[in-house]
């Protein structure tokens, strides 16, 4: 079973990712949040984000999001001028600013729109495309006139997560639509969705038993240690797994502020990020203390005192 840690905007990135394979690991592949066109150019930091010196992940997979051909033909581009071999096709982002523009699980809507993106993909020879997608955008059965044109594509594996776009990430997950999917699909299926336990993940492998594997997002931010106690069939214990936090969060620290220009206020607002699911079962008093921080010393004395197992 293959475990992939999901890309999620302004959290998974290069630092997170570097940081925790180092000190948790137990992922197989890392997928970046998309890369996109803005006004007929790439965002610099997104290019940033893939450049290979800036990441240390083994196996790291672009991510791309796009409406057109044209755009994909820029991005896939820039991919293999970086030197990638593989991408994954953002068909799943539930945002209006990009699901307004037929992007992400905008697109969902309107298989003509698919079919011409998955009809470029045969010009890229060198690059092995992968699509991560929800079931719909308005409804959870647009699924079915994209599935067919997926199933004939030259894409190499689909991740699902079985909500619409228009819930974005509330309510409960479509498991009956997943199942649907399912048993339509050809291409290789991997899991993505809530999954934040030991027994999420095993309830899932167990209902679905040829899927590739399962894609884990809010779960490893929550619990940077899930991947590997899945592969290791057990818990860390809290002590354990907060000393390790605070190793990783240390490291991050350090990282961002070689990186960020803005100063302390910018440094600790981006590090606080962190905290909107890392260790969500923290005594409440030590996470508002955290969230309150302002300040560089005190963010960093009230994130001490948090992980201090006395």
């Amino acid at each position: 079973m293959k475990l992939y840690a999901a890309p999620l905007q302004g959290f998974t990135e290069a630092p997170w990712r570097n940081l925790h394979q180092e000190v948790f690991g137990g992922i197989d592949a890392y997928y970046t949040p998309f890369v996109r066109m803005e006004k007929g150019e790439f965002r610099n930091k997104d290019v940033r984000e893939i450049a290979s010196e800036n990441n240390t992940v083994s196996r790291l997979i672009p991510q791309l999001i796009a409406s057109t051909p044209a755009e994909l033909e820029r991005l896939a581009g820039l991919f293999i001028e970086k030197g990638y071999k593989e991408a994954d096709i953002n068909m799943g982002c539930p945002f209006p600013l990009m699901t307004g523009k037929h992007k992400g699980s905008g697109i969902l809507p309107y298989p003509a729109e698919v079919e011409a993106l998955l009809k470029e993909l045969v010009h890229y020879p060198e690059l092995g495309f992968s699509v991560k997608m929800r079931l719909g955008w308005q409804n959870a059965n647009e699924w079915k006139s994209v599935l067919p044109l997926l199933n004939e594509s030259h894409v190499s594996q689909i991740v699902l997560h079985p909500r619409i776009g228009k819930q974005q990430y509330k309510g409960e997950v479509d498991k009956k639509g997943f199942a649907d999917f399912y048993a339509e699909c050809e291409k290789p299926l991997v899991y993505n969705g809530d999954l934040c336990t030991l027994n999420d993940v095993d309830e899932v492998m167990n209902a679905w038993p040829n899927l590739r594997g399962v894609m884990i997002g809010r779960g490893l931010l929550a619990n940077p240690a899930l991947a590997a106690e899945i592969r290791e069939g057990k818990c860390l214990t809290q002590s354990e797994l907060y000393a390790k936090v605070a190793e990783m969060h240390r490291s991050i620290y350090l990282q961002y502020a070689r990186i960020i220009e803005g100063g302390e206020a910018q440094l600790v607002a981006k590090l606080k990020t962190m905290w909107e699911y890392l260790l969500p079962d923290m005594d409440k008093k030590r996470r508002k203390a955290i969230q309150k921080s302002n300040k560089l010393d005190s963010y960093l004395r009230a994130v001490d005192e948090a992980l201090a197992m006395n």
